[in-house]
């Protein structure tokens, strides 16, 4: 997670020393391993490493190629053995290696000769920008091409890695953090609404920041800046819909399935230092630690050790045993002969308790997004102990739901795909075996699956959408009704598989959530997620529905293909439906009143909610201890981080924008000077 920094002035007017001075002390937490720079002209770039990997010691960035093209990458190539196979005649190779021809070229140790900025450059030197779409793994990237005067900025394809730009009349700003482009503008912001209407359903779109004239390049996508001209956004790589893998037997898309899963963990497990994993007991985080460990056993991980990291609630141990995970996470620590690291969630659930239920944002530091930035126990300490043992490196099964189907089997996709194919007699045989399984008629099951097509049907919204709080404002939910649905999809009868939608859909909802998604300075790590790997998710994407959720069975092809990798208790685990009992009302927790918040929302002023219904939901959290719409949380987070923002001066649409005192606990106190400075940019 190395961060970078650039602005190009289009009138080549270099940067004031005390903007770079500013911006450079900004991005220090977050690359504590150089600082290094270029400038010509009106451009400069900034570049700050956190090595992970023992050929980005040697990296030099920002990176300058022989045609003068510059380069800073922040990333992981995985498929850089084949790329310098191909570039073999571009990178400069000794004699003796550059004799070695085909596949065992890439395997010789002159591929670890080369660091990753290198082959990049490489790279883009002999395909220029549909070299994009080759480069596999997590990764942002900035070119500024002085021969075509441009800056081209681009992020991998799930966007794992953060890359944010500015657009001014005269200049270009681009970061990997989005605080030196809010704190150093010289100017203040609108808040986008979009992104706050997607933050209250659950993440805001991926190209989104909170500010107008600040956005995300969106992931799998590029962004071409030229003077005069407006700036392209181009997606450089998608999906196949047309692709399809069809086998004779279960055993080999099993075979398959394992070759793929191995091959996304092996490329994570590159580090100079140990990996630590997360293991939560789950089938999504077992599968990645025994797969690892079958990886080592062969000699494909390029890591010293890897450790894991669990958590565990014994809370209702004696209601319901199979709610705590230790006994499953205990599974695999005796699988693999190594205990890890246990943070026991109950013991620390008092300690955590907040006296009262309004979010805390600190004072005294910038906060870029609406999340409340003091941390939990839990937060405290899993950060101590991953900064304590020097992890640079975790691995997490996020994704792993959506992508190997770990969701209630339904038949729906399955028939979808069979009638948008007019595959009726197949599609006969499957709704007999469905609908004894799931106890339904036929023609009900048959009738769920045509709605679908139906511009009148029903759109499936994702369940995890938070509902809209009553207490906003007709005209903004009305705006924005796409953004606080989740941004439901609908299937459709021509084109690609109903599936194959329905798939791209869940990986955009995992792509919200990790744009929304970065740890603070604190906690400096990198987190490598193997189930969204790109061959991974190609293999997965083009197998027929039914082998991945079978009749009745969840995670049908993940559980036959890793038998004998993963525990059998795992793999055979039955869950229940288990809901824990009504927590005892704590009275001593209390609600803010209308004299703590006053009569002057910003989120009022500015256009999000109406007042007189939030203080009416409020009141009657305050007596009753409830918070029935689960909003309530969220809206005051939301004042609290736009009081900060306009104590700081950053907000524009806002009645409240003056500086002024704010009552706690809502209060905003000025930030330091320090971290005031709004360095010229010019």
């Amino acid at each position: 997670m190395s961060v970078q920094f650039g602005r190009w002035n289009f009138e080549d007017q270099p940067p004031a020393p005390d903007y770079i001075d500013n911006v450079s002390a900004t991005l220090a937490p977050y690359g504590p391993d150089s600082n290094e720079s270029y400038g010509q002209g009106g451009v400069k770039m900034l570049y700050r490493a956190f090595h992970t990997t023992k050929e980005s010691h040697r990296e030099t960035q920002p990176h300058v190629s022989e045609s003068g093209t510059v380069i800073t990458w922040d990333g992981r190539l995985d498929n850089r053995a084949e790329l310098i196979g191909e570039l073999r005649s571009s990178l400069k190779i000794n004699s003796a290696t550059a004799q070695v021809a085909g596949a065992d070229f890439a395997r010789m140790k002159c591929e670890h000769e080369f660091t990753d900025v290198e082959v990049v450059a490489a790279a883009y030197e002999k395909w220029q920008a549909h070299s994009l779409g080759k480069l596999m793994g997590d990764w942002a990237l900035s070119i500024w091409n002085p021969r075509e005067r441009s800056v081209l900025l681009a992020r991998d394809l799930i966007g794992t890695k953060h890359l944010f730009y500015s657009m001014g009349r005269d200049d270009v700003t681009w970061s990997t953090i989005l605080d030196p482009l809010v704190l150093f503008a010289g100017r203040t912001f609108d808040i986008c609404e979009e992104y706050v209407a997607g933050w209250f359903s659950h993440f805001p779109a991926a190209h989104l920041t909170p500010y107008f004239g600040i956005n995300a390049v969106p992931p799998s996508s590029s962004v071409l800046i030229r003077p005069g001209k407006k700036h392209i956004v181009r997606k450089y790589w998608d999906f196949d819909s047309s692709k399809r893998i069809r086998y004779r037997s279960d055993a080999e898309y099993e075979e398959h399935f394992r070759a793929v899963f191995a091959t996304a963990v092996e490329r994570r497990l590159r580090s100079d230092r140990p990996v630590i994993s997360h293991l939560s007991g789950g089938m999504d985080s077992s599968a990645i630690v025994c797969m690892a460990d079958a990886v080592t056993t062969r000699g494909g991980a390029e890591m010293p050790r890897l450790d894991t990291i669990s958590w565990f609630d014994n809370s209702y141990d004696q209601i319901e045993p199979d709610t705590n995970e230790l006994r499953w996470i205990t599974k695999v620590e005796e699988k693999r002969g190594r205990i890890g690291y246990h943070i026991d969630l109950a013991s620390l659930r008092d300690v955590d308790s907040p006296k009262t239920l309004v979010p805390e944002l600190e004072s005294d530091r910038f906060v870029a997004i609406p999340i409340p930035n003091r941390h939990s126990e839990f937060s405290k300490h899993y950060s101590a102990y991953v900064m304590a043992h020097g992890y640079r490196v975790v691995l997490s099964g996020l994704a792993g739901d959506s992508v190997t189907g770990n969701t209630v089997p339904t038949p729906r996709l399955e028939l979808q795909n069979l009638l948008a194919r007019a595959r009726f007699f197949v599609l006969a045989q499957q709704l007999k075996v469905w609908a004894g399984k799931m106890r339904e008629t036929r023609l009900r099951l048959l009738w769920d699956a045509v709605r679908g097509f139906s511009p009148f049907g029903p759109v499936h919204s994702p369940e995890y959408v938070r509902r809209a709080a009553p207490w906003l404002l007709p005209c903004f939910v009305r705006r924005n009704r796409a953004a606080l649905c989740g941004y439901p999809s609908k299937v459709k009868f021509f084109g690609p598989l109903p599936s194959f939608l329905d798939n791209v859909h869940a990986l955009d909802a995992e792509r919200r959530l990790l744009a929304f998604f970065a740890f603070p300075s604190e906690l400096l790590c990198e987190v490598r997620y193997p189930y969204v790997d790109r061959g991974l998710l190609e293999y997965m994407y083009a197998i027929p529905r039914e082998q991945i959720i079978g009749v009745g069975r969840r995670r049908f092809l993940m559980k036959r293909a890793l038998a004998g990798i993963v525990p059998d208790e795992l793999l055979n685990r039955r869950r229940q439906v288990f809901v824990p009992p009504e927590p005892k009302k704590d009275r001593s927790m209390e609600w803010p009143g209308l004299g703590e918040i006053g009569h002057d929302m910003v989120s009022s002023s500015i256009g999000f909610i109406d007042p007189h219904r939030f203080w009416e939901a409020l009141e009657k959290a305050r007596r009753t201890g409830d918070d029935s719409f689960g909003s309530l949380t969220l809206t005051l987070t939301l004042e609290s981080w736009l009081r900060q923002l306009t104590t700081q001066g950053v907000l524009t649409n806002s009645a409240t924008t003056k500086r002024r005192e704010y009552s706690s606990p809502l209060e905003a106190k000025e930030l330091p000077a320090s971290a005031q400075a709004k360095g010229s940019a010019s």
